[in-house]
């Protein structure tokens, strides 16, 4: 009897469990929390990992797992964890229930501790969470995730807003009549006599035949401001005039203002076109804010050329893609100051972002990214990107005809679009797209198509991981299909500038961190090498590429652009393997970016540049946007690479660029002597300096949003910079002169961008979402003081813990001690910053 009732109720309990609701992706919630920063002095971060049964259903121990991006976490103790972590690839994981566990009751939880390297701000957590159910393996959800720290950042937030209060004190306060007329500053201006010149709805355009572009240009841009297209003419009395002076350099211009008309006066017509823009930043900041009556023009005569020909932005769309429009808006920005090189880095391992006619899975495969288990017609998440392919920031790419359209605004506004392919390394996105182009092809029988552009070694067993962690991220030079596949490209984008009538010089081809083990265990490079005796070994594979690349290109008329690594090579030094200058291209015309001045690499740049590689000056320290602006954790940006806010790409050195680095790749002062023993330009090396890039990488770039707030008013700095004309503080050899002179042009740049240049582009071109300062602060017996960098903007506080808003007091002077206090800076539109936390 006993038998036959417990065989009854094991039936009962079995039909319930067995018809009971199975969990759904809502019962999971996923909390992340960074615990402890350099944990036991390890350097790395120990952050808790809680997952929540918010359901009526049991949560079992297998049949499931969670999906993320994140910085290479492994668990502390891999034993004792109720979940397991797997790496799939690159910074795609997945956590998994482990089975011996008993799952998740309802209410209940579980948690488990997971290293990581350090975690500085709060861009750093994890991200993209979305759970995968067994029996639906190709469908991913998204998952309730919070992430946070619980380490207390009191002091580091105190001591850093006292630090920006310091340097905001030292910015003088100047007068719109103390600044320069236009910027980025002229090589020289003279206000004169006669009063001002009234621009309005009638003023004419009187051009030379070969400036009509500009005229039409300039035409529009105040058919804009006034509502009305001026007349362009051949003549005109009271007018603007656009005329030649073959004495003048190439981009060169005059820019004189008199009551009776405005000329300007060039070589070419960049230089008109400068000249134009100058014009533009002399109108009063807000003009773009409404239609305009007129405009009153000073009486000024301004003489002006750039410092460098090559002045650059890059903009990288393949982590995270920016659409079109925030092309063509970042365009109006770089032409308006003059920033003459927009290099566009469109392919990496997250994301191939052109059409290439021919290849169409290098957009339908490469340029998407979603859950996948085969990556046949995706590839994997990254950075937080999620499950859905139709996300915007992992998905999208521009089409043949987007590219045409972006290249005529460029070149309108004479920019030089440069367009790069990264390889060999970094190319993923390539590599996954020509892998499933090789099974479309194999499934129709036609191996030698399949094979035409493939770009690995299928029989490649060699083991390596990039420095993101990717172990399947290299081409492999030694197939003749990669140079069939760079041919196509090339050839293909050839096509498009020819058809936007651009100006095309150079394709810039990456080659930037391959890892060591690449190539190793290739078979077609064994093969290779055995049959071609000027490779030495595997490392010398690097020259045979790149000299065929460079082959490729010179048979076009094109020369070859690129990170520094195309001009270095690996050789053993003390048994290690380390990299050192290839002599054996310095006289193919390379171009290339040197970002690398970290970790005894300082005098990279010229020591390239001095045995005659053409040289852009790209260094990490000053001129990487995307770098965070300082070191709290609520600002967003990476800092591998140090800190860069506004004041470092300003107060960069080209020709000497050890005389004002002071902070180390972790914002620590510089000993005296660091750069003792460097490598110093030669006066030969100083010709091969073409000029300065700053890149904005996308890592952490969701909106275009986001992408403004690290572009700006950082690239401010690269603006003048590169234009201006070498400034007396860079050469003085007085230190103590020479910091004097700097802090009187820094007071003068910050209030130029702060009252002419910010105001101006909270309207111009729709607008820009610059970034707002932080106040800085400091207290002393029982009151605070408080301060922001750019004197015209507001800063207002609450004394009851709430967030400033436009409505809050206005700090006007002292603020008594308050445990409560909050501070915000709003500029003149209204807009305000982040918000801060006053710690007593």
């Amino acid at each position: 009897m006993k038998h036959t009732i417990r065989s009854f109720m094991y039936l009962m309990l079995t039909t319930v469990f067995c018809h009971a609701q199975p969990f759904v992706a809502s019962d999971i919630r996923l909390s992340w929390t960074i615990t402890e920063n350099n944990y036991k002095n390890s350097g790395e971060t120990l952050s808790r990992i809680t997952l929540y049964n918010q359901g009526k259903t049991n949560i079992p121990a297998k049949g499931w797992a969670i999906y993320f991006n994140g910085s290479n976490p492994r668990l502390q103790d891999i034993e004792a964890s109720p979940i397991r972590i797997h790496h799939i690839n690159g910074d795609y994981f997945k956590l998994l229930p482990n089975a011996a566990s008993e799952g998740i009751t309802p209410g209940g939880q579980i948690q488990t501790y997971v290293l990581s390297r350090e975690l500085k701000n709060y861009t750093d957590h994890a991200k993209g969470f979305y759970i995968v159910f067994d029996k639906n393996p190709s469908v991913g959800i998204p998952i309730k995730a919070e992430t946070g720290s619980l380490i207390d950042y009191s002091s580091r937030e105190k001591e850093l807003a006292s630090k920006i209060y310091k340097e905001n004190i030292l910015i003088k306060q100047l007068s719109l009549e103390q600044l320069p007329p236009v910027f980025p500053t002229p090589n020289s201006y003279q206000f004169l006599k006669g009063g001002d010149f009234i621009l309005s709805s009638a003023i004419k355009i009187a051009t030379e035949e070969q400036f009509d572009n500009e005229a039409k240009y300039l035409s529009k841009e105040l058919e804009t401001l006034f509502g009305k297209s001026p007349v362009i003419k051949k003549s005109a009395k009271n007018s603007i005039i656009l005329q030649t002076d073959k004495n003048l350099a190439t981009e060169a211009y005059q820019l004189k203002i008199t009551p009776e008309n405005i000329v300007i006066t060039a070589s070419s017509n960049a230089g008109i076109f400068y000249g134009i823009q100058s014009l533009k930043t002399m109108f009063p900041p807000k003009t773009w804010a409404a239609k305009q009556d007129s405009i009153s023009l000073k009486s000024v005569l301004i003489k002006d050329a750039p410092r460098f020909v090559h002045r650059a932005f890059m903009m990288d769309v393949s982590r995270n893609f920016q659409p079109k429009e925030e092309v063509i808006k970042l365009i109006d920005l770089l032409s308006l100051y003059k920033i003459n090189v927009l290099h566009i880095h469109f392919n990496d391992d997250e994301g191939w972002r052109i059409e290439i006619p021919g290849l169409p899975e290098l957009t339908a495969v490469g340029g998407r990214r979603g859950h996948t288990l085969t990556e046949e017609d995706r590839i994997f998440p990254a950075y937080g990107s999620g499950p859905d392919v139709n996300n915007t920031t992992g998905t999208g790419f521009f089409s043949r005809n987007d590219y045409i359209e972006i290249l005529k605004y460029a070149a309108q506004r004479h920019i030089q679009v440069i367009p790069e392919f990264e390889t060999p390394g970094h190319a993923r996105a390539a590599i996954k797209a020509m892998d499933a182009r090789y099974a479309r092809f194999m499934k129709e029988g036609n191996e030698v198509e399949a094979k035409k552009y493939l770009l690995r070694d299928l029989n490649d067993q060699s083991e390596y991981r990039s420095v993101q962690g990717w172990n399947d991220n290299v081409i492999n030079p030694a197939l003749p299909s990669v140079y069939t596949f760079l041919e196509k490209i090339t050839d293909e984008t050839i096509k498009m500038y020819k058809e936007a009538g651009a100006p095309l010089k150079t394709v810039h081809f990456g080659g930037d961190e391959v890892p060591e083990g690449v190539w190793q265990k290739s078979p077609v490079v064994k093969q290779l090498i055995a049959q071609d005796k000027s490779i030495e070994n595997i490392d010398e594979l690097w020259y045979y590429y790149f000299k065929k690349v460079n082959k490729i290109l010179r048979s076009r008329n094109l020369y070859l652009s690129g990170w520094e690594e195309i001009g270095l090579k690996k050789i053993l030094v003390n048994g290690k393997k380390q990299m050192v200058i290839d002599n054996r291209f310095t006289n193919e015309n390379f171009h290339t970016d040197v970002w690398n001045n970290l970790h005894g690499n300082e005098d990279l740049a010229y020591k390239m540049a001095n045995v005659g590689y053409k040289v852009v000056l790209t260094n990490v320290t000053n001129m990487y946007l995307d770098l965070a602006y300082n070191e709290s954790y609520y600002e967003p940006g990476q800092y591998w690479g140090g800190y860069v806010d506004v004041n470092k790409p300003h107060s960069f050195i080209p020709y000497n660029y050890y005389k004002n680095q002071k902070e180390d790749f972790r914002g620590e002062s510089l000993k005296p002597g660091y750069f003792d023993g460097k490598d110093r330009l030669s006066a030969e090396g100083k010709k091969n300096i073409v000029g300065i890039q700053a890149p904005l990488w996308s890592e952490i770039i969701k909106t275009t949003d986001d992408f403004e707030y690290l572009l700006l008013p950082k690239i401010f700095g690269l603006a003048e910079r590169s234009w201006a004309k070498e400034a007396e503080w860079e050469i003085n050899q007085d230190s103590l002169k020479s910091e004097q002179l700097y802090q009187n042009d820094w007071s003068v740049f910050v209030n130029t961008i702060a009252k002419k240049e910010l105001p101006r582009l909270d309207y111009y071109s729709g607008g820009f979402n610059y970034r707002i300062p932080t106040a800085g602060y400091t207290s002393d017996n029982g009151v605070v003081n408080a301060n922001t960098q750019f004197h015209n903007f507001i800063i207002r506080y609450t004394l009851d813990g709430t967030e400033p808003n436009g409505n809050s007091k206005i700090y006007n002077n002292q603020i008594e001690d308050s445990a409560n206090l909050k501070l915000r800076v709003f500029n003149e539109k209204g807009r305000g910053g982040r918000t801060i936390t006053y710690y007593k």
